[in-house]
């Protein structure tokens, strides 16, 4: 049972191809989201899969692609910033966000210019 390849599902866990995991493309609407991981979640519910841990690894990414991709303010994040965006929201809110990746762009400008 292979959902996605290997190297899709690996990344999957640093937060970094969730489109991938619901097998869309970047931009999909909500719609497409919804309908993605309604068809995704039956097929590898664990109920559906009783004693195959692969399937349940999967749900569990199906799952966690699933929340970021429908919060409107997260998946603005993660488009913009991948996991690490993600991963600085959790932690620091929007505004940590905001705050990081300005304070690296400056840094990295006057970094560069020296």
């Amino acid at each position: 049972m292979t959902h996605v390849d290997e190297a899709a599902r690996r990344l999957s866990k640093t937060g970094t191809s969730l489109y991938a995991v619901l097998e869309l493309k970047k931009g999909a609407s909500p719609d497409e989201i919804k309908k993605a991981y309604r068809r995704l979640a039956l097929k590898y519910h664990p109920d559906k899969n009783p004693g195959n841990a692969q399937a349940a690894e999967i749900f569990k990414e199906i799952n966690a692609a699933h929340s970021v991709l429908s919060d409107e303010k997260k998946r603005k994040i993660y488009d913009r910033h991948g996991s690490l965006g993600l991963y600085l929201y959790d932690h620091f809110g929007e505004d940590g966000v905001r705050y990081y990746f300005m304070m690296n762009s400056c840094w990295f400008k006057v970094h560069k210019s020296s």
